[in-house]
């Protein structure tokens, strides 16, 4: 009797931490990768406009990990400003954690850039802001 307790303790214990870790999985998220003003910071792709980083934190917490997210390259980057200003978007992937209610990136583990062509022929995405 004492090892059927403890096999259901086992099972038990073990479904609670595969739901756990599954409510926070890494996810692979890829779109327009946008830096349109100072302090902010977006990933667009087909389900949301996720924010990344808010100026001043105006729309809660940046993200854990905000520097894992790669660095914009020059040759893979539409500036949307003045010339000299480094305001624009990329394209880029990323493996984050979300909250899909606020449309957060809650953490950032690791991301790469991307040709523009690659998010220019996605039809799922929206055009870029």
């Amino acid at each position: 009797m004492k090892s059927a307790v403890r096999l259901r303790l086992a099972f038990l214990t073990m479904s609670v931490l595969a739901g756990l870790s599954a409510a926070h999985a890494a996810e692979r998220r890829c779109g327009w990768y946008s830096n349109p003003t100072p302090g902010n910071l977006w990933l667009i792709d087909r389900d949301a406009t996720w924010t990344i980083a808010s100026q001043g934190e105006a729309d809660g917490p940046d993200a854990a990990g905000v520097d894992n997210a790669p660095d914009f390259d020059p040759k893979q980057f539409v500036k949307t400003q003045h010339p000299e200003q480094d305001y624009g978007y990329g394209c880029a992937c990323m493996t984050v954690e979300t909250d899909a209610g606020k449309q957060r990136i809650t953490r950032v583990f690791a991301g790469k850039i991307l040709p523009l062509a690659k998010c220019r022929s996605d039809k799922g995405l929206p055009p870029p802001s």
